[in-house]
């Protein structure tokens, strides 16, 4: 929208800081922003059509679709012939399709876990890290020379443990981005979570995801109050008001607040200074329904008459810190502080000089809208400051709308309200549609059935006809009546198409699945996004890139909600002096925190030297875990990392780091295994030199035992010989014995037998005698007689057979 018409209506800010503290002058800015947000932009009295019932019964609309309950007036005029409905027995229920885009959105988000980090940006903090660097760096360029005197002098002049020494500058900066933390660091990233566990964030960040996607607008609001200490509250954008800007983090405003509905009993607790008078004023004017604007909408709901509409803003002006520089008698310099009408006079010599310093300042206001009565009005007490620029301001509240322009809030369910009003009148003309469908019907001639004739005696009636159609499909007729001319009833029985009622519910089908693929191309949230409907031809990586591409088309949402974050953690760094230097809840943040933690915090709150950056280190999605573990597994299956660096790996939060700590990982594994590859090689070749030194030694050894072993031998063989010739000499004694033995038996045997010989001769010479004189007895006695001589020797017995005599056994 243009810039509001009500802006003169503003006081100016070139007036004395005096008149800006002042109750009037927040009165008229409390005014001018009623003028602004609660006037009608018309001629008119509609009032509930000012800017900021605009913006609430916008945001209403806005909720209602994204809850699936928007007003179903509209469908029904749509439907209605002059606003008659009674032919219409429709569920006019909304199809409730927007919201599973809002939870895809929002749990999307939700899920999204993220770190917050602290850095000391300031000269202190930073002169301390560049120190551990340069420290780093002189024991990185000494590392040999620590080792060499370390073995020779037993004395460790280095710092740092050698394990945990970089090794290069690549790694020691990845060193300083991963692993250096200063105590104050940690300390200031401990209090930031603490209080954003106390004040519940998670639940509010899901509350502002879901504003950021269903209005477009998220906001929150951090304060400061003596009793609770800091607190993170949500702030409905419903209730905003603010200054006209372009700006999408809302970086330009001069004034912002928030519209309540406040009880009368915690308006006088939060503000105790009220008087009974004046309690009783903002009952009346509460209670009065013809006052200056009517209340806002209800929405269903009952006006509680109990509680009134407070606006709570802050206004941001500048002030003039305006001091005194008066010359002392003794020439030394002394400061007055004053306020900003001092002047010292320019034509009269004076020994006192004016200065100044334009800063800006942030008042904070109640005011009770439809009156005349401001509640509050004073200067911040504890004003955020970042220490770096102690000119600039914070403001409490912190909001973003990603798709701003012109001053119109774009949002992601605005997109898609006409689609799904187009997808509600679809499916109440489905209803339509089907209330009006009927059956298919049978057609029945009566006169084509009485010409039949079964022949069996029965009648073919009506009701036999349909029981054989219904149950067997035959239908019997005649093509011939009784007169022999054609029967135009001949089928008596035919089926009744009731219509194209099914091509219009498949038309109507098609029109509802259009418009829910026009939500799906506006929002960016297709179907691989859900896994609704993933195509089982689709390749695994063309799923993940549909669903990666989704992921884009809504990534500002996700960044409008950790902008958020950051600036709500920016706040908390700045509140922090406060609640230690002030709340009555330090010993409980104590408690929290840690005392060494506290400890260095308290430091901070007395020297002020700290000033940090606030980073919001988000957690990879699957995508990008995807791709790290892509990138780890192919450097494992390398054998270019160990196991044990994958583990790390794994748990950096931050894939760009992640990557290049592989990088430098590869590297170094390349250059160990390099290494370990040289050193043994040398290895080897000391272990074979040491081999064949070995290896000539046994040779040598060898030659010894061998030569030992050969006299040994010798002189085994030499003892064998001698034994062998002593054997043998035992041995030809005894045989020459035995031999000496036989031959004494054969000389006695030859002796015996000669005997024996000679003793057989005079036997058988005797024998012959007598042989002889038998013969001769014989001869005489044959002669006597006259009978031939008798034959004494054998014939042919004295020869042993195979011609072998006894001439043989003569001696020899």
């Amino acid at each position: 929208m243009a810039e509001s018409v009500y802006k003169n209506y503003f006081p100016s800010q070139a007036v004395s800081d005096l008149e800006k503290m002042l109750p009037d002058y927040g009165l008229k800015i409390a005014k001018a922003i009623e003028k602004e947000w609660f006037e009608s932009n018309t001629m008119g009295n509609n009032y509930s059509s000012s800017r900021y019932y605009n913006n609430k019964n916008t945001f209403h609309k806005l909720r209602l679709y994204a809850r699936g309950e928007q007003g179903i007036q509209k469908y029904k005029d749509e439907l209605s012939v002059n606003g008659d409905l009674s032919y219409l027995n429709l569920d006019w229920k909304p199809v409730p399709i927007i919201p599973k885009f809002v939870d895809i959105v929002v749990n999307g988000m939700s899920e999204r876990t993220f770190d917050i980090k602290a850095y000391s940006q300031d000269p202190y903090g930073v002169q301390k890290r560049t120190d551990y660097m340069q420290r780093m760096l002189d024991e990185m360029r000494t590392k040999d020379f620590n080792k060499f005197y370390k073995e020779t002098f037993n004395v460790d002049l280095s710092t740092v443990p050698e394990d945990k020494l970089p090794e290069t500058e690549e790694e020691l900066e990845l060193h300083m981005q991963l692993t250096y933390k200063q105590a104050v660091e940690l300390a200031e990233e401990q209090a930031i979570n603490v209080l954003l566990d106390g004040s519940n964030y998670d639940l509010i960040r899901k509350r502002v995801n879901y504003d950021l996607t269903v209005l477009g607008i998220g906001a929150v609001k951090t304060n400061f109050n003596r009793s609770e200490g800091v607190v993170v509250e949500y702030v409905d954008p419903a209730d905003l008001v603010y200054s006209y800007t372009d700006s999408p983090y809302f970086d330009d405003i001069y004034y912002v607040g928030e519209v309540k509905d406040v009880p009368i009993n915690e308006l006088v607790k939060q503000f105790p200074d009220l008087q009974e008078d004046e309690i009783k004023k903002i009952l009346n004017s509460n209670n009065q329904t013809s006052g200056r604007y009517s209340r806002k909408y209800s929405y269903g709901r009952e006006t509680d008459n109990n509680k009134v509409q407070v606006l709570y803003f802050n206004y941001k002006t500048y002030m003039n810190n305006v001091y005194k520089v008066k010359e002392t008698a003794t020439g030394a310099m002394k400061v007055i502080e004053k306020d900003d009408t001092f002047n010292p006079p320019k034509d009269v010599q004076v020994n006192f000089t004016k200065l100044q310093k334009t800063v800006e300042c942030l008042f904070e206001g109640a005011f009770i809208v439809g009156t005349d009565m401001l509640i509050q009005w004073q200067k911040v007490d504890n004003m955020m400051r970042p220490k770096s620029d102690f000119n600039k301001v914070k403001m409490n509240y912190s909001i973003v709308a990603p798709r701003m322009y012109n001053g119109r809030i774009e949002s992601l369910v605005g997109r898609i309200t006409g689609f799904a009003d187009m997808i509600q009148l679809t499916h109440l003309k489905l209803q339509q549609v089907m209330s009006r469908l009927i059956p298919d019907g049978i057609y029945l001639d009566a006169d084509g059935l009485a010409e039949i004739d079964l022949g069996n005696g029965t009648n073919y009636n009506p009701q036999e006809a349909l029981n054989m159609f219904f149950q067997t499909g035959s239908v019997i007729g005649r093509s011939m009546n009784e007169l022999g001319e054609g029967n135009p009833g001949r089928v008596p029985i035919q089926e009744i198409q009731s219509g194209n009622g099914g091509a219009k519910m498949q038309s109507l089908i098609g029109t509802y699945n259009y418009y829910m693929q026009m939500i799906r191309d506006t929002t960016g949230l297709n179907e691989a996004r859900d896994g609704s409907t993933p195509s089982k031809d689709a390749l695994v990586g063309v799923q993940k890139l549909a669903a990666a591409n989704s992921n884009t088309a809504t990534r500002h949402i996700l960044q409008a909600g950790l902008f958020l974050t950051k600036s709500v953690a920016e706040s908390l760094s700045l509140r922090i002096s406060d609640i230690i230097e002030y709340s009555p809840t330090k010993d409980a943040f104590i408690q929290a925190i840690g005392a060494h933690n506290v400890g260095t915090l308290e430091e901070m709150a007395n020297l002020h030297l700290y000033d940090f950056g606030i980073f919001i280190e988000l957690a990879p999605d699957d995508e990008q875990k995807q791709l790290l573990e892509n990138n780890i597994q192919q450097a494992l299956q390398q054998n270019s990392i160990d196991l044990s660096d994958a583990i790390d790996l794994r748990e950096i939060r931050n894939v760009r780091l992640a990557n290049q700590m592989l990088k430098i990982r590869r590297k170094k594994k390349l250059d160990d295994d390099q290494k370990r590859q040289q050193e043994n090689i040398k290895a080897q070749s000391e272990a074979n030199a040491q081999a064949q030194q070995v290896a000539a030694q046994a040779e040598v050894q060898k030659q010894q035992a061998m030569t030992q072993m050969n006299a040994q031998l010798e002189q085994i063989r030499t003892q064998a010989k001698t034994q062998i010739i002593s054997h043998e000499a035992n041995v030809k004694k005894q045989l020459m014995d035995h031999e000496f033995q036989i031959n004494m038996r054969l000389k006695q045997m030859d002796l015996q037998s000669i005997g024996n010989k000679e003793k057989e001769k005079e036997d058988r010479k005797d024998e012959r005698t007598r042989i002889q004189a038998s013969q001769q007895s014989e001869l005489i006695e044959q002669r006597k007689t006259g009978a031939p001589p008798k034959k004494f020797e054998s014939s042919g017995n004295d020869i042993l057979g195979g011609g072998m005599g006894l001439g043989g056994f003569d001696p020899r």
